[in-house]
């Protein structure tokens, strides 16, 4: 048998405590700020392996050139 998660299947995706309305499907402005985090921080990344850097051409300027 698997152990158990502490999370509750209807509940906040991070800590498992009942979704606040406010702030659904978390249960507050924390775990709602923790998740926005992790997205921002490549918490979320999938390993892989590295994108082809040749890809995109750059223009001087930064902006995406084209073709």
């Amino acid at each position: 048998m698997p152990p158990k998660s502490k999370k509750r299947r209807d509940g906040c995706p991070l800590c498992g405590k009942p979704p606040s309305v406010d702030h659904a499907p978390f249960c507050g402005q924390g775990c709602r700020d923790r998740d926005l985090l992790n997205w921002l921080g490549d918490g979320y990344r999938v390993p892989g392996p590295p994108a082809d850097e040749g890809a995109v051409d750059f223009a001087s300027d930064g902006l995406d050139s084209e073709r």
